[in-house]
């Protein structure tokens, strides 16, 4: 009898499109600088593509991508397509925020990138922002279940305080006008903030922050940001996933290295699985 309502309860989840959990990960590569020495992307790349065919995301959203990175990254990951355009031309010149997708699962129904400023659909820089800034999204729709999801994936500007709490408020405005159907939605991306700052804060209160409201627990470094440093304490937390109309389930700040102990990149990727 027990193994009867075993089958059961796994039918029931398999045929509902609950039987597993969708991944995502949020990844600064760190931009291919070729005057760096002791972390140059070339010696870094390889460790990379590694670490996220290990993961198996179904969605990555990464920040700094020169298009010689992605143009690597797309050519190494053969599961995967993306979406995204460079932010100093809206073509491929400057740092992309690019999202891989498993194209084996999903395809993209509609894309587009805006850019953070008071004129979003100009390639632009915002406010008080040291840099142009953008925006990446995508709706994808589950190839065997037909189910829909945004992704978005961002990255703040590191100086301009007006910038970060305006560019908040401006993806949480695209979200709304693109979200008509009230589809799950995922927001990740190299934020350049504290949790206790006000655009972190706003963030929160209309969406999920996945680290502090995840099934199973939280697990690594409470910190996102390693500076390349192997002996940096990793409590300084700038990179986020944040979800909307979905549940996760668990989320982690994953500090794997390179066989000599360094870092891949300076930043720790995230990954994060929910359930529609």
């Amino acid at each position: 009898m027990k193994k009867l309502i075993s089958l059961l309860i796994f039918l029931t989840f398999s045929f509902s499109g609950f039987s597993q959990d969708v991944k995502v990960m949020s990844y600064n590569i760190k931009y291919d600088n070729v005057s760096d020495t002791v972390n140059n992307w070339n010696n870094r790349k390889e460790a990379m593509i590694s670490l996220v065919k290990h993961y198996e995301a179904s969605f990555i959203g990464m920040q700094e991508v020169l298009h010689r990175q992605l143009t690597y990254l797309d050519s190494s990951l053969t599961d995967y397509e993306y979406i995204g355009v460079g932010r100093d031309d809206g073509k491929t010149k400057g740092e992309y925020s690019p999202i891989l997708y498993n194209s084996l699962k999903y395809k993209v129904i509609e894309n587009n990138t805006f850019w953070l400023s008071k004129t979003p659909n100009k390639i632009s820089k915002g406010w008080d922002a040291s840099l142009e800034r953008i925006c990446t999204y995508g709706l994808f729709e589950d190839l065997e279940t037909g189910k829909r999801l945004y992704v978005f994936n961002t990255h703040f500007d590191h100086r301009g305080k007006e910038a970060r709490v305006k560019s908040a408020e401006l993806i949480y405005q695209k979200i709304t006008e693109a979200n008509k159907e009230e589809l799950p939605v995922i927001l990740m991306g190299d934020l350049n903030l504290p949790p206790e700052s006000n655009p972190i804060q706003f963030l929160q209160s209309k969406l999920v922050d996945g680290k502090n409201h995840t099934i199973k627990a939280f697990y690594g470094p409470s910190g996102t940001f390693s500076g390349f440093n192997h002996d940096r304490k990793l409590d300084h937390r700038i990179d986020y996933i944040f979800g909307k109309n979905l549940e996760f389930y668990t989320y982690i700040h994953i500090d794997d290295r390179m066989e000599n102990n360094k870092h891949i990149s300076d930043h720790l990727p995230i990954l994060a699985s929910f359930k529609f």
